[in-house]
């Protein structure tokens, strides 16, 4: 297996530093992506049933407003994963106009092993070939990137 060259460090410059972080986050979704099977759940799904383990039910407005897409495209990404068994909608019981989504126990069982699967080959990557002190100068960004994963 080859390595990408790796592109210059980048300077002190916002544009310049984004555009270094979005090609490396880039990469590493790619590939973390490449090594789920064919016809697994999206990455948009993935994120809907981590949300929805995670904080609870929700209403697809919400989701989509908290995942920062369209309502047409959550309603989408909400339709897969219904059909494929991992979520589940239902009526408010204050609102019955108003559905509500929440992750089935497949959907906790799919999110579970994908998770596991990434942090495996993530795990395998960083302790087979970065140092100690790399892996720390990786965990000392960790905050910053969250919080700028917030903002966006």
């Amino acid at each position: 297996m080859t390595s990408d060259p790796l592109p210059d460090p980048p300077s002190g410059d916002a544009a310049t530093l984004a555009s270094g972080l979005r090609l490396a986050v880039s990469r590493i979704t790619r590939r973390l992506r490449q090594t789920h099977a064919v016809g697994d759940v999206s990455l948009s799904g993935v994120s809907v049933l981590a949300r929805l383990g995670g904080d609870g039910p929700d209403s697809p407005g919400s989701l989509a407003e908290l995942e920062h897409v369209r309502p047409q495209a959550m309603a989408a990404t909400l339709a897969a994963l219904e059909e494929r068994g991992l979520v589940r909608r239902g009526q408010d019981a204050a609102d019955g106009r108003r559905a509500v989504i929440t992750i089935t126990e497949e959907g906790r069982k799919v999110l579970v092993e994908r998770r596991s699967e990434s942090v495996q080959r993530l795990t395998d990557v960083l302790g087979g070939e970065f140092t100690p002190a790399e892996r720390d100068v990786l965990a000392s960004v960790l905050p910053l990137l969250h919080r700028l994963a917030e903002r966006l």
